[in-house]
């Protein structure tokens, strides 16, 4: 079997099956993300040499667009283990590595930082030397995976005051981490996004993740276009759902008093058109991005930060529209929309929030510097 026939197996028994009691339930979706594991799916884009299958970015997007259809939760797991992966593949230990590969460990980001806002890649918790072993304190406002996972690629500021971030390898059962709130949110459920505190957390100094004060370079240039690209991903699949829900609904709901259904009508026609058009533009868009980074092309960047705005914003027109067509009955679960209308939201005010990337592409457009 395929990669994805093994992924739409796993999402036909397990996933699609568990949605609506994940998010109602805001359950982690463990049964998901172990069947994910045995079938080697975690270990996507770990290198082959430690067990992995060995595949990139343009595998993950499908892999989290088609999660995302069934369940966004479910997709936000797995892409920020694709995110944490990324900095371990290239700075984590072969043990690590082979453990992702195996399907033995998630692993996940722990970088926005309360008081940072969409600037994660400067952190405000702190790291200091303490003889041979570093204790870190900081607090994270959002981390997906939250208690659940085996490890957070966790950003302070530098130890030795040079540069502006530094990352670790942190343990989730380490002494000093807590989540001081169980996240109980309007969507994504089931993806455990909840905030954690470090108090005093001592790491061995070989916890470090590539050099100290360097994790700018490694947030901005290696996991940035990886993340941009697989949460545009997400969104590009509950948009997916979200048409297939609503166009079902309007060609099977019969006015009764015209004998015509809802699809005959112009109007309602008119609104899932537009909304079709945001959702190819989306996945255009996301396919151009894959492109430009494949090819090394000059607006690789400008791409990266225009794909999550992008996707970001056309789902929740496309889910608003989903919600519109449906009219009242939107409103029912059974229906199948609404779940992906909550969900929707969250990409836009995820960090970097499509506000901040807005300002990023403006100056890019204008010749300013973006980061500085």
């Amino acid at each position: 079997m395929t990669y994805l026939q093994k992924l739409d197996a796993i999402v036909a028994s397990t996933i699609a099956p568990a949605a609506s009691t994940t998010d109602r339930d805001a359950v982690f979706p463990r049964p998901a993300i172990d069947a994910l594991g045995a079938a080697g799916l975690l270990g996507l884009v770990s290198a082959t040499e430690v067990g992995g299958l060995g595949l990139g970015l343009a595998e993950a997007v499908q892999v989290i667009e088609r999660i995302a259809k069934a369940c966004p939760s479910t997709a936000m797991v797995v892409c920020m283990h694709y995110c944490g992966t990324t900095v371990l593949e290239k700075f984590g230990s072969d043990a690590v590595r082979r453990d992702i590969a195996a399907g033995r460990h998630l692993t996940t980001l722990a970088w926005s930082d309360t008081g940072s806002r969409s600037h994660f890649w400067a952190p405000v918790g702190t790291a200091r030397a303490d003889g041979d072993t570093v204790l870190i304190d900081g607090s994270k406002t959002m981390v997906t995976s939250a208690g659940e996972a085996d490890s957070y690629v966790w950003s302070t500021g530098p130890v030795g005051g040079a540069g502006v971030s530094s990352l670790w390898l942190v343990d989730s059962k380490a002494a000093g981490l807590s989540e001081p709130k169980f996240f109980d949110g309007m969507g994504l459920r089931g993806n455990r996004s909840s905030p954690l505190t470090a108090n005093a957390v001592r790491l061995p100094a070989s916890s470090l993740l590539g050099t100290d004060g360097g994790a700018f370079d490694v947030m901005i240039g290696t996991v940035l276009p990886v993340f941009a690209t697989l949460i545009a991903s997400c969104s590009v699949g509950l948009m997916e759902a979200s048409l297939e829900a609503s166009c079902a609904h309007v060609s099977g709901s019969k006015l009764e008093h015209i004998g015509t259904t809802l699809a005959e009508l112009p109007t309602i026609r008119a609104y899932i058109a537009r909304a079709r058009i945001k959702a190819d533009m989306a996945r255009t868009l996301r396919d151009d991005t894959l492109a430009a980074m494949a090819a090394g092309r000059a607006d690789t960047m400008l791409r990266v930060m225009q794909v999550k705005a992008a996707a970001a914003e056309a789902a929740l027109e496309v889910t608003d529209v989903a919600m519109r067509v449906c009219g009242g009955a939107a409103f029912r679960k059974d229906v199948g929309v609404e779940r992906y209308f909550r969900d929707a939201r969250a990409a836009s005010i995820m960090a970097p929030t499509s506000d901040v990337l807005y300002d990023f592409i403006g100056k890019a457009v204008c010749g300013m510097p973006v980061f500085g």
